[in-house]
């Protein structure tokens, strides 16, 4: 199933959180947080919204950093996806 983002929204999944910390401790799941790192897998067409004309920023393939509280988690063929206003990334990662 694919997922084709409406307007000014972008689909995200997560890049996993790394789980071991600098000086060698291995996290728990219950002590990583929540990563803000994602890789862009689908991006709408931007045009009218809100009023406002929006052009898309991001491309599919992109790291992108994201508000931490940002988006709509749904899961689709048993992947964790997060679907996000563009106005929701913070930055590009290159």
């Amino acid at each position: 199933m694919t997922v084709k983002p409406l307007g000014d929204r972008v689909v995200i999944k997560n890049v996993e959180a790394e789980e071991t910390t600098k000086g060698g401790l291995i996290l728990t799941s219950a002590a990583k947080e929540k990563p803000q790192m994602a890789e862009v897998l689908a991006v709408g067409p931007g045009g009218m919204v809100d009023g406002k004309e929006v052009a898309m920023q991001v491309s599919v393939g992109q790291k992108v950093i994201y508000s931490k509280y940002a988006g709509t988690e749904v899961k689709i063929d048993g992947d964790e996806l997060i679907i996000v206003r563009q106005n929701d990334i913070l930055a590009v990662v290159e």
